[in-house]
């Protein structure tokens, strides 16, 4: 009997550990893109989650996990070394991650608590967007620090962290909101990288997180560790042109994805400045968000100013955070990512390329500017028009013959039918709502294609 337990045991963990593997990420041929081991297009829909590991206790994770998997979520990006004083102040069940602040002292019950929550993520079919620490740890600027590791430390905590997750559905995700500054900061980063790599064999892909307003390709592009470039467009003005860092990304060499990994959150100060300026809300969210996904990203992070910080009362806020994380769960930008990964993936969206040349209209750029994608067959345009202005797309580009138009809600998901169209019409489409907050998608294909089988409206 025991023998039976035994080889039942082993080939659940076979059969787990297949399932984990299936679930990791390659880049696609063309180098644009994140797909899965079995071709299928990965859409990156992230949320900040940076206390998930430091803040959270079990049930807590489990509420938050579950509700980000519903809402359609595909990464949860978390730090392990987190910043809010993560190396002092213990974790709900009193646990500091290092003895004595020494990386190559990792606390076991510690560590514990993180596996089981990749673990409920890897069970809910979402990736952990793993930072191994926070920026402070190694080039302090701002923040609690302490600065505890040099290139030796990070190559052995790399390689711990590696080893301990070889199999387990994870993207490394190096930096935490610091740029490196001098020789040593490289030497940290590159040398963590390299023991990731040899701890987990390269099952994972990797990237960097640097501060706002930057980009990883300004340091670390012709890397080889660099799988794909991340950016953080940041958290200053309204109508911020993060599409910028996309076009710049893509027309680098070698090829690489690149994606916004930190954009104004949903319940954020505009500018830090909420008397002034007000907050950021789920209009900012979207412009953000179809801005980047047309200026051809390989996916794109949300985030919430009370959920990376798990803030709630009692606690003190960071920038005027000022909603119950559990609240701030249902913000209404949370769903509206959700809507704009559904509707991609219901198109052959990794071959659209951005082609701004399609908008024959004056496109002035500011807040309400137009961004426009088409095929590679030239069977399918998308236009994105921020603020609901008229738009004029060239209908020549696409295949002769019939079209059929429709707007896309992405307050709501929901798809609007506009007509059918030959293509050598050349009259502009005016969207049913017009203003801030009043954006929609243009779609516009060859109708003898079905490219999604969601009711239209």
């Amino acid at each position: 009997m025991n023998k039976i337990i035994r080889i039942t045991a082993i080939l659940f963990c076979l059969i787990s550990l297949n399932g984990l593997m299936a679930q990791q990420l390659k880049i696609s041929e063309d180098g644009r893109f994140m797909i899965r081991q079995d071709g299928k297009p990965f859409f990156f829909l992230g949320d900040t989650a940076w206390e998930l590991f430091h803040r959270l206790n079990r049930e807590e994770a489990d509420l938050y996990l579950s509700n980000r998997a519903d809402k359609g979520f595909t990464v949860i990006q978390t730090v392990v070394l987190a910043e809010l004083d993560g190396l002092i102040d213990p974790n709900p069940y009193g646990q500091v991650p290092l003895k004595d602040l020494d990386p190559a002292r990792p606390n076991e019950d510690y560590f514990s608590h993180v596996d089981y929550i990749v673990n409920k993520a890897a069970a809910l079919g979402l990736m952990i967007g793993m930072l191994p620490t926070w920026g402070d740890k190694f080039n302090i600027k701002w923040g609690k620090g302490p600065e505890i590791f040099n290139p030796e430390k990070a190559f052995e905590f790399g390689k711990f962290l590696g080893k301990r997750y070889k199999d387990a559905p994870i993207i490394w995700i190096l930096g935490g909101d610091r740029n490196p500054d001098e020789d040593e900061d490289f030497q940290i980063i590159r040398q963590m990288a390299r023991g990731l790599k040899e701890g987990d064999g390269g099952n994972h892909l990797m990237t960097f997180h640097p501060q706002g307003g930057e980009n990883s390709s300004t340091w670390f592009h012709s890397d080889d560790w660099l799988d794909f470039n991340f950016f953080q467009s940041g958290h200053g003005p309204r109508d911020g042109e993060n599409y910028e860092h996309t076009l710049k990304n893509r027309a680098l060499s070698p090829v690489k994805p690149t994606m916004d990994g930190e954009p104004r959150y949903e319940d954020h100060p505009v500018r830090f400045k909420p008397l002034e300026y007000g907050w950021f809300d789920d209009f900012d969210v979207r412009q953000a968000g179809y801005w980047s996904m047309f200026s051809g990203s390989c996916g794109h992070t949300y985030g919430n100013h009370n959920i990376w910080q798990m803030w709630q009362e009692g606690r003190t806020p960071v920038s005027w955070a000022r909603t119950n994380w559990k609240r701030a769960m249902d913000h209404s930008g949370a769903f509206q990512v959700g809507y704009m990964k559904d509707f991609f993936m219901l198109f052959p969206w990794q071959e659209m390329k951005p082609d701004q040349s399609l908008i024959l209209n004056f496109n002035p750029r500011n807040g309400e500017y137009q961004m426009a994608m088409i095929s590679g067959q030239n069977d399918l345009l998308f236009a994105y028009t921020p603020y609901g202005k008229p738009i004029k797309p060239d209908l020549s580009r696409l295949t002769p013959g019939q079209l059929t138009a429709y707007w896309f809600n992405p307050r709501d998901g929901r798809f609007l039918k506009i007509g059918e169209f030959e293509n050598s019409y050349t009259g502009e489409f005016s969207p049913h709502s017009m203003g801030r907050g009043s954006d929609w998608v243009l779609v516009v294909h060859d109708r003898a294609k079905k490219f999604h089988e969601q009711p239209l409206y």
